[in-house]
């Protein structure tokens, strides 16, 4: 089997996120929407069609991959799969091709599509949307279960259960309930998993009561933690007298203090410090300076709304905090209102009142008003940062970042796309 993940129009709609990534790449549970996409079909090979800006990006993190490469997802049937797809935790059946073309719904939404090559002559990342839209109308059509998701507060309702659906499949039962000396654990000992690589220092409280507690490798957890399941802590993340509490996930790479409740964290984000994170979701390379607090909850309980576009978008939840983009920061105290949506690359000042909920890509927040950066010594700064922690700016990623800021792109020159024979996928 082969399967095909592809940006849809509704991936804007993950707003900051998806500036910088394809929707397949955000972190639910323990995995991202791409791996539970991979782990539900087992292919032997997987295909991307994305936007022509992170196409280059994509063949560099995974050499050999098809990525927007037409002779590929021509040459023989293919599973179309919206990268926006919260897959359920049943595997899909293997014979899918045996009835022929049909589309997937979730919810009424196009889940996936099982294509032959007649069908997919016409595809391609300009026209995939119409298409499947298209094919909707005239293929037969089935309910697949699972999500569509729509915006990025829906990852943070899902979280927590996938953190359990994750649980289940990836970790080896032979390996779960140690228990480090000096841990004090709470709940059942099958939902525990602490990597044998990870420090836990003594005095560390995990609470398997209402789901399971994911400590990963070379992760370091320092006294006086608790860790409220469902959470899941990244590989080499420290932890440092942080209360963790449910449906968190933090990513690898990680430095985080406080508070932090209900939300999820990608990697290399640092919240050194005392604050609380609440119902949110942070990009890669955050910066919250000591201080930083995001409200969750708007003191009338109304639902909370997001500003999107220009126009403010209601969750229907009565908690969300701050949705947050690639290489953002904070200073010291910055407070965050209910609803804020933070752009890649934004610096966000204290002004000793709330910030602006709507702070764009490349742009400050200050007591002088919302102000455009420097774009260049923005993604200088960026390498920087990232050199600090032993990674490197590659050029792939520089040229993701510089046409989101509108900065000349330096040419980025890589192999063509290869055709690979087919493979089981790990």
């Amino acid at each position: 089997m082969r399967i095909c993940l592809y940006e849809d129009r509704g991936a804007a709609d993950l707003y900051p996120l998806t500036l910088t990534r394809t929707a397949s790449d955000l972190l639910c549970g323990l995995t991202t929407l791409g791996e539970k996409q991979v782990r539900h079909f087992a292919p032997e090979v997987t295909g991307h069609l994305c936007r022509p800006a992170l196409a280059e990006w994509l063949r560099a993190r995974a050499p050999g991959r098809p990525v927007n490469d037409a002779t590929w997802l021509r040459s023989a049937p293919t599973v179309l799969v919206n990268s926006r797809w919260l897959p359920p935790p049943a595997p899909a059946h293997r014979a899918l091709f045996a009835d022929g073309p049909f589309v997937a719904t979730a919810s009424g939404e196009v889940a996936y599509a099982v294509l032959d090559p007649r069908r997919l002559q016409v595809v391609a990342p300009a026209t995939v949307d119409d298409c499947l839209h298209d094919l909707a109308q005239t293929l037969p059509t089935r309910e697949v279960g699972g999500t569509v998701i729509g915006r990025a507060w829906e990852l943070l309702d899902h979280n927590g259960d996938e953190i359990a659906n994750d649980f289940d499949a990836t970790c080896d039962p032979g390996e779960v309930g140690y228990a480090p000396p000096g841990f004090a654990h709470v709940g059942p000992a099958d939902r525990l998993f602490v990597h044998p690589s990870a420090r836990v220092d003594p005095f560390v409280v995990a609470d398997t009561t209402r789901g399971p507690v994911v400590i990963g490798a070379g992760a370091v957890v320092s006294a006086f933690t608790r860790l409220e399941g469902p959470c899941a802590v990244g590989a080499h993340t420290h932890l440092l007298s942080a209360k963790v509490r449910a449906g968190t996930t933090i990513g690898p790479h990680c430095r985080i203090g406080g508070e932090v409740e209900c939300s999820v964290v990608l990697g290399y984000a640092n919240k050194y410090h005392d604050g609380f994170l609440g119902h949110s979701y942070v990009g890669e390379w955050v910066n919250l300076a000591a201080g930083t607090g995001t409200a969750d909850l708007r003191y009338d309980y109304r639902p909370v709304r997001v500003p999107f576009g220009g126009v403010e978008v209601s969750t229907g939840r009565t908690k969300v905090g701050s949705i947050i983009g690639d290489h953002a920061k904070t200073g010291l105290g910055v407070l965050l209102d209910c609803g804020t949506a933070i752009g890649a690359f934004a610096q966000v000042l204290p002004t000793g009142t709330f910030a602006p909920r709507a702070i764009p890509a490349f742009h400050r927040a200050g007591p002088d008003g919302v102000k455009e950066l420097d774009a260049e010594r923005a993604i200088v700064t960026a390498g920087v940062v990232m050199r600090r922690r032993g990674r490197e700016l590659s050029p792939q990623q520089e040229a993701v970042y510089r046409v989101l800021a509108g900065a000349p792109v330096p040419v980025v020159v890589s192999e063509p796309p290869a055709t690979l024979p087919l493979r089981k996928s790990a």
